[in-house]
């Protein structure tokens, strides 16, 4: 019988273990290092006295390491044997629109954040400034009856996919990787007739419930159809307002907006953005003109204002301009004298264009994150029709992806996937942020250049899906450049 302490229930569980299998106990020591007694943003229990909210929770978060998709299929695990309970114990859990997601990730992500500063042995030092990390991901389903399901077009595939847009926000330390916030998003689209790529037909077939007025499901809900800009600003404003303290916010040129700019620029914690830009028409003010990037960088050309950078063996050229009635600093890079140029924007007046292209190597860090969670914690797997199951499936991912954060920086795993599958590795230990540099130096530099692609897009087709480079960011040791 499962009795209502989460350290039981991880007792229960880790009987299941021999002392040798290192990576569980370090797995379930952190989780049980998580306080969910008397959690104020979890239900209230109604109608069942037998299985508490916390025990639940508690419950449902080893299953990828039991090989259990869903709960579904708990009733024939090795866990079920000596916790025996059905799954519509879950799926009330699940399915509750009153439990406050946001609130209990963001809970767990400060307690573990928090860990990994107290247990540092020293200091990140410069090197390595807190980045706060913002992109999205498609979340691609089969089922055409979920909930606010629709098509969306996928950047990296070229294609209409059936999915969710997941926009989420990750917080980086130079070491580690935490996942702090997401939204879900659908795309409209231009077509009117087929609104979200769906017919009127297959809209209303569709999953459809009734929420309460001010329920933390109904305000998740109304997410979906708010723009990701409004989506980004809404999870850096709960960030911040969570204690949040970045010193960078590296975005691709998607996001990389005047709303944001002005927006990162009245905050009073000292952070800055750093976002890819767009060589289109967007104007600047330079040297007493309204020039597009693409003619100041012309003019820094003609004036002989570019040259070659010994750290990265790039060729950049830079300016502080004026966008819209704020003075930011944008640079321009290319990989070689007939490669093609792009540009970078940043509120840090001060920044070096080195230090800059290292600091904007950690976004990366995220498309990381996306791989690692897909391939091992189920992200987006999720197939539920309620759209409250749909938001605590992906929290449920995060807190995974946090607890496995924390365990592979403190026990010497070399990778997730590793320790996922509690291998013990003796080699070298490497960060996020140090394979990443790397991997842009050595590589995208030479691909962009051969094949005259967008690094851009470049970086996120490799990391998603290309398996050798994975084991190259993984396994190769890190060598400064320069």
């Amino acid at each position: 019988m499962l009795r209502h302490k989460d350290n039981t229930i991880l007792s229960e569980i880790n009987v299941f273990f021999t002392t040798n299998e290192k990576a569980m106990h370090t797995i379930f020591k952190i989780i049980g290092s998580l306080t969910f007694s008397g959690n104020r943003f979890l239900g209230n229990d109604m109608g069942n006295n037998i299985y508490k909210d916390r025990d639940k929770l508690v419950l449902l978060l080893p299953f990828p390491f039991f090989g259990i998709k869903d709960a579904y299929h708990y009733g024939k695990s090795s866990l079920y044997g000596i916790l025996s309970c059905g799954k519509d114990v879950f799926y009330r859990l699940l399915n509750d629109g009153d439990i406050d997601w946001r609130s209990i990730n963001y809970g767990v992500a400060r307690k573990l954040i928090k860990e990994a500063r107290d247990r540092a042995q020293a200091p990140t030092g410069e090197d390595a400034p807190r980045c706060l990390i913002v992109d999205d991901t498609d979340l691609a389903k089969t089922g055409r009856r979920i909930e606010l399901i629709g098509r969306i077009y996928s950047h990296v595939s070229h294609s209409s996919l059936l999915a969710s847009k997941g926009l989420f926000m990750a917080y980086h330390d130079g070491k580690s990787q935490f996942a702090l916030d997401f939204s879900l998003h659908g795309e409209k689209g231009k077509n009117r007739k087929r609104p979200y790529g769906l017919t009127v037909a297959q809209g209303k077939r569709r999953y459809a419930k009734e929420r309460a007025a001010g329920s933390q499901g109904l305000k998740r809900r109304r997410e979906y159809f708010s723009t990701k800009i409004e989506g980004m600003i809404a999870m850096l404003r709960k960030a911040i307002g969570q204690g949040a303290r970045f010193d960078y916010l590296p975005v691709d040129s998607w996001f990389t907006c005047h709303e944001l700019v002005r927006f990162i620029k009245t905050r009073r914690i000292g952070c800055h953005l750093l976002g890819m830009i767009k060589m289109g028409i967007t104007k600047y003010g330079y040297e007493g003109e309204s020039r597009s990037a693409k003619q100041i960088l012309d003019l820094l050309r003609r004036t002989k204002r570019t040259k070659r950078s010994r750290a990265t063996g790039l060729y950049y050229g830079e300016a502080i301009v004026d966008f819209k009635g704020i003075r930011v600093k944008l640079f321009f890079s290319k990989t070689s004298k007939r490669g093609k140029w792009h540009g970078l924007l940043t509120t840090d007046l001060d920044l070096s264009f080195e230090r800059a292209y290292k600091i904007y190597s950690t976004r990366w860090a995220v498309e990381v994150y996306f791989k690692e969670s897909k391939q091992h914690l189920g992200l987006g797997k999720c197939e539920s029709r309620d759209f409250d199951a749909q938001i605590a499936h992906t929290s449920l991912c995060m807190v995974r992806y946090n607890v496995l954060s924390v365990a592979k920086r403190f026990e010497g795993y070399e990778t997730m996937g590793e320790l996922f599958r509690e291998a013990n590795a003796d080699a070298l230990e490497l960060t996020i942020s140090q394979r990443v540099w790397l991997i842009l130096l050595e590589l995208v530099a030479k691909l962009v250049e051969i094949l005259e692609v967008d690094p851009e897009m470049l970086m996120e087709k490799l990391i998603a899906e290309n398996e050798e480079l994975m084991k190259l960011i993984n396994l190769r040791p890190y060598m400064q450049a320069g």
